[in-house]
Parts: structure tokens; sequence; C-alpha cells
């Protein structure tokens, strides 16, 4: 199947935003072994609009489409998919009385133009979206089938996996059903993983299960992809498949799919609280925290401070030099001092040099006492800095869950 990937807006053509759902589209689609051919895009020019389609629809079986589906007037994707195609713009009253009732649940009123959103060419394929005002949908243009879907990220990527994906592998035959599972990992290299989880594909049947590898440090995203006639087939095939991959990824594995480090973090703290202290960081690791589920009651204190006789002095503390034991006092007055079950110490200390690197040391109190940890991160500046926030979460992780702290990782200095 011969698929392009069309993006619209003036912001994405001149490089303003930078074009991650185009990325996304095309990692989905290889990932479910359809492809990509061509990727286009396009300003918000209604002629310019016009020509990409008309020559998109030469070249390829299937077109999706990105963008322009919202209220403004530089929103031009129906109208110009309409001209395209020869038919007219209709209301799609299911539609409109979605939207209507969506700014109802708000106690807004529906602003005028978003009623251009209901517009669609008239015999297109309604394709839902769950959770924003931009429905997408589907129309035949010079016999190429186009799929359009909002701009938004969220919006885009919950249509693409639920609908547009599904119909596309029906097109062609093959399975309808499809999962992307995913496994985050802190402390492990891409190269490694790859090692580790050599083999794995062969426990499922013969093209049903894709594995890949998605690094964006201090992370690394491990992806299952598969496929099946219906969800008890996939279910089978998945679950030992997931099984294994905790099982040979252990400890590294930090979250699963939507979760994230510091949602892991906050619920096993359970009914316990967080306080914590850190350097370098700029308040990196509490900005994380601040934003879960469950962090309004559980999370207690944050204490940032370049200079770590300043820190110390705010958690109760003297400290001069940054060592294991010092991140371990930090974190035992500041416990003392918050009323907090939990705290946390992250005390940075940069390498002289360009890319030397820089000493991690890690403190953490709570009931039973205190454990400490001390790591040479490698990079720059940037990289120690996201490095010790995530080694810093990683520890807390591992406490509160009994597993190791001292398990090393590879972007350690040996």
């Amino acid at each position: 199947m011969r698929i392009e990937i069309l993006c619209t807006g003036d912001e994405i053509l001149t490089g303003k935003t930078v074009n991650t759902n185009y990325g996304h589209i095309a990692r989905r689609l290889v990932e479910v072994d359809l492809g990509v051919h061509w990727g286009t895009t396009v300003g918000d020019d209604r002629p310019a609009l016009l020509t990409a389609f008309r020559q998109a629809a030469a070249r390829a079986e299937v077109v999706i489409v990105n963008g322009g589906l919202g209220p403004t007037v530089d929103d031009l994707s129906q109208e110009v998919a309409a001209e395209a195609a020869g038919v007219p713009l209709v209301l799609h009253e299911p539609w409109l009385a979605r939207m209507e009732a969506f700014y109802a649940k708000r106690n807004r009123p529906m602003p005028p133009n978003n009623r251009k959103q209901a517009m669609l060419p008239d015999g297109a394929e309604f394709i839902d979206n769950p959770i924003g005002t931009a429905c997408g949908f589907a129309v035949t243009i010079d016999g190429a089938r186009f799929y359009f879907t909002p701009g938004v990220p969220r919006e885009m990527r919950r249509m693409l996996d639920e609908q547009i994906i599904p119909r596309l592998l029906a097109k062609e035959g093959r399975a309808r059903v499809t999962r992307l599972k995913r496994f985050h990992s802190f402390g492990i290299g891409e190269s490694r993983a790859d090692d580790m989880l050599a083999g794995i594909e062969a426990m499922a049947p013969a093209n049903a299960v894709k594995l890949g590898f998605q690094a964006h440090y201090p992370q690394l995203e491990t992806k299952l992809a598969a496929r099946a006639a219906d969800t008890a087939g996939l279910e089978a095939i998945l679950a030992p498949m997931e099984a294994e991959v905790r099982r040979r990824l252990g400890n590294f594995i930090v979250a699963e799919d939507d979760q994230t480090l510091e949602g892991v973090v906050l619920e096993a703290l359970g009914s316990g609280t967080l306080a914590v202290a850190e350097t370098l960081t700029g308040g990196g690791i509490a900005a994380r925290l601040v934003q879960g589920p469950g962090a309004e009651t559980r999370f207690r204190r944050g204490v940032v401070a370049r200079d770590l006789a300043q820190l110390g002095a705010a958690c109760g503390v003297a400290v001069a030099v940054i060592t294991p034991e010092a991140a371990a006092q930090v974190a035992a007055g500041l416990r003392e001092s918050s009323g907090a079950s939990h705290a946390l110490a992250v005390l940075v200390a940069l390498e002289e040099g360009n890319d030397a690197g820089g000493r991690i040391c890690l403190g953490v109190a709570d009931a039973t006492g205190t454990v400490s940890r001390e790591a040479r991160l490698i990079g720059n500046r940037d990289w120690v800095r996201l490095g010790a926030a995530e080694l810093g979460l990683d520890v807390l992780r591992r406490r509160l869950l009994g597993l190791p702290v001292e398990e090393r990782v590879d972007f350690e200095r040996r």
C-alpha cells in the first residue's frame, strides 16, 4: 500500500513549530508494517493545498492529512478536501450537537466559528474524536483515500491508533486489532536493551509482533507493536512477551505505557508524603512530581539551592562538601523539618572541562533510616542535570519498592 503523510500549517512549513506529528504517524505506520512512501508539508494556502491533494492522490493509495481542522479562517482542510473531491460541504448534525454539549458541560457558549468544524465534504466517512472538537473524516479524491486528522497531538494519536490504522489493516485484508505496548527504562542504552531482548520476537507467530526502541535520554522506550485478528488473540500473543520483557529488563523498567517515573513514585508512596532537596537540577524533580496524580496530598516540600551550605541550612543540617554521607544528612534533616514520611536529596558537583560529567550524590530518608548512592555521570551540563534528576527519582522508586539502589547504569563513568 502506497501511503503519503501530508501535514498542513504555516507554523509547520516555516519551522516555528517542530513537526513531531509527522514523526509519530510515520513510526506508528512502520510499527504495524504499513510503511510510508512520501511526506509533504504545505502551508495554509488554498491553491497550494489543493495542488498538494491532487498530487498526493496521483501517486498514493492512502493519504493521511494532519492539521487544518480547527475553527479559524486559516484552517482549510475540510473546504479544500470538498473542492478536490468535487462535492459540497454539508453540516454533520451529530457532531455539531457533540460540540454544543462539550461547551455546555463547561458552562460556556460555543463560539459561532466552531460550527465550521462540523462542516464535512458530502458523503465523507465520519471519524470520531472523543477528546476534542475537531472530528476526523475520510473522503476519496481521484481514487485515493484521504484520512483527515486534527493537529493536536493527543487527539491525532488516539484517532490514528483506534480508527485509522485498523481501517488501513482491514483495507489490506490483514489483522484488524493492534496494540503498542511500551516499557520505559532508565539505566540501559539501546544496544544493551537490544542484546538483553535478543530472540524475543520468536515467542510470537511470524510477523505478529515487532520489537522496537526509541531513545530519549535519560530514558529508553522499548516497544512491542502487535497485531491479531481479535482482542483475545492479541492478549494471547502479548501476555507472555510482556512478562518476558519484564523478566529480562528487570529493575531497569521504571514505568509502562502512559505511566511516568514520577507517577510511579507517587503511587508507591501510598499514604506517605515526600520532600525533595536538589542542586543543579533547578527544581526539575519537584516540577515533575507536582504534576502527577496524588501530588496535592503526597508532595510536602521542595528545597532548591545552588549553594550546598544554603541547601543544608534550609534542611536544618550543616554540610560543606558533596558526599554520599552529606546527601543522607540532608535527606534526614529535610524529612524531620518538613514532617514528610520520605525525603530525597540530590547533590550535584560538575567536573571541570567540557563534557566532563558530574558527580551525583543521592540520599533517601524514611522511617527505617537512610540510604545513599553515588554516581559519576558522563556528558555535558544538560546531560548531567537530566541524568541526576532521573537517577534521583529512580533511587527513590527503588527504595519505595524494595529494590536494590546500587545497581549501576550505563551512563556512569567506570
